[in-house]
């Protein structure tokens, strides 16, 4: 039969089969193809569910469109909605899982189903209603303000005119921005070319989005391969996740162009090319100022292992020198100047209850409470200690450590002022993980605390974010009904499967044993 006969759909899947017979066998495990294509299922899944209980703005067309009014309604498209978009991300999950076994053995070829993964379990997303934050909205409101000739360092989103209708969160209301001078300039243009829409707004924003995703497994697989590790895994551990491709897409947040341009950054002076290093890092940070945590160790690439003192200072002195030029410069452009620093010295207030500092101050302040003291004083007062106790392991990492390793340095210092930190947000971890990843994450306990990571924050993502109206009428909460599912699906990954159950219960097989398996 021709491809003309088939039609449209028919050769959409003739296009996968092709690319699926393309792929090169790979050791004596079984194909790759299955995993994929259900993690494909369940990102398609996801966007269903999200038509139902995903944030659209209220000025977007879509909320009269017949379908998404029955599916936003209707008691039968809320919770149908609600089971797929759960399902979808716990088979996303699993689907991630059950590719790393199937590559378990690695090496030349596995590239390819990784990245066919990234692109089959992605694509989709783009065509969400944003789901698991709304952050997306904000950022066109900064581009309105930027449009407006006005400082989204200094006014917020609420002196424009209908700005709750477009979709920005009331919590950003008089918030100033976070974000760098370079993704407010992008905001600024995307808001030019959508005329401030939020549809084709958040579609611009993916469109960026996609952009950091492409940097991150690209710049991952080579600088993997620089430091001696498999960038097919790195790539699968760091990008093809669920937790990275929906906070990245289906979120749009600008993480993935903040982390990728990082990523692309140390590559480059890790390379020996500190110049660009130095200038993609300025970019990273003028999106997100967070990434300043990357510039010293690029100061110590620069410098090289085993460098004096001397040389280090220097190489720092020169580095910071060079991309505060860079942002002097850009200052001048829609005379922003340097609002953005208030990101880094004036950071959120605030903690959350399930990070390690809001967990354990949470105790302290009961416990001291019961014996008549001050326990909300103290428990933040610990909260501190604990943050700066983790600013003060980043310095270490930068100060001590071995010379050749300074990548790896980089990863456990940003891991640190991650974790440590009052507010962790699931995406906040994908910060850190790329850089661990390239340096080798180990098939013990570290591999499956990052697939404890990724899970808590899919399950937690799935319940959070969820928007229904409130005369909808469901027969169970819309936040109980996605938990019971997540973690009976959960349940059943960690408790029956039998595939996914043996990464907890089964010790990882050592890499010499695999190897003899094969041969």
């Amino acid at each position: 039969m021709s491809t003309q006969r088939l039609g449209l759909p028919g050769r959409i899947l003739e296009w996968l089969k092709s690319l699926w017979t393309a792929l090169p066998p790979i050791g004596i495990n079984l194909p790759p193809h299955w995993a994929i294509a259900q993690g494909f299922a369940g990102s398609l899944l996801m966007v269903f569910g999200s038509f139902g209980v995903g944030r659209l703005a209220d000025a977007s067309p879509l909320m009269r469109n017949p379908v998404f009014i029955s599916l936003r309604t209707e008691t039968w498209g809320v919770t149908s909605c609600i089971l797929a978009l759960v399902f979808g991300a716990m088979l996303m999950t699993r689907s991630w899982l059950r590719l790393g076994q199937r590559l378990r053995y690695w090496g030349p070829g596995t590239i390819r189903p990784v990245a066919l993964a990234v692109a089959l379990w992605g694509l989709p997303l783009m065509f969400c209603v944003p789901i698991y934050s709304r952050d997306v909205y904000a950022y066109a409101g900064q581009g309105r303000l930027m449009a407006a000739g006005l400082n989204p360092y200094t006014t917020g989103i609420s002196t424009l005119n209908n700005w709750l209708e477009l979709g920005t969160d009331p919590s950003w209301a008089g918030t100033r921005t976070p974000y760098g001078p370079y993704f407010l300039w992008l905001e600024r243009l995307v808001v030019l070319i959508t005329g401030g829409q939020p549809d084709p707004s958040v579609l611009l924003f993916r469109v960026l989005a996609l952009v950091g995703v492409a940097l991150c497994a690209y710049y991952g697989f080579k600088l993997a391969r620089l430091h001696g590790v498999d960038g097919a895994r790195a790539v699968w551990l760091s990008v093809a996740n669920p937790l990275f491709l929906i906070s990245c897409i289906a979120s749009a947040h600008n993480e993935a162009l903040m982390i990728g341009l990082a990523v692309a950054g140390v590559y480059y002076a890790a390379n020996g090319n500190w110049l660009a290093g130095i200038v993609l890092t300025t970019a990273s940070i003028g999106v997100k100022p967070i990434t300043a945590v990357v510039l010293p160790f690029i100061g110590l690439l620069w410098a090289g292992p085993g460098a004096t003192w001397l040389r280090r200072i220097l190489c720092w002195a020169a580095t910071g020198l060079i991309s505060l030029a860079l942002f002097a410069v850009s200052a001048l452009v829609y005379g922003l100047g340097f609002g953005w620093v208030n990101a880094i010295v004036d950071p959120t207030p605030g903690f959350i209850a399930y990070t390690p500092s809001g967990f354990l101050s949470n105790i302290v302040a009961s416990i001291t409470s019961l014996v008549g003291l001050d326990g909300g004083r103290i428990a933040e007062g610990f909260r501190t200690v604990v943050k700066w106790i983790g600013v003060g392991l980043a310095a270490w990492f930068i100060l001590r450590g071995d010379g050749r390793k300074v990548v790896r340095r980089l990863g456990l210092a940003f891991m640190f002022i991650v974790v440590l930190g009052p507010i962790i947000q699931p995406w906040y971890v994908l910060w850190f993980i790329p850089f661990l990843a390239v340096t080798g994450i180990r098939d013990n306990w570290e591999i499956r605390l990052w697939y404890l990571t990724v899970v808590f924050f899919v399950v937690f993502g799935a319940q959070d974010q969820l928007y229904v109206f409130t005369f909808v009428d469901v027969p169970i909460a819309p936040e109980l009904l996605a938990g019971v599912t997540s973690l009976a699906f959960l349940a059943y990954l960690v408790l029956i499967d039998p595939k996914t159950r043996r990464l907890v219960f089964e010790r990882p097989a050592r890499r010499q044993d695999l190897a003899s398996r094969s041969s």
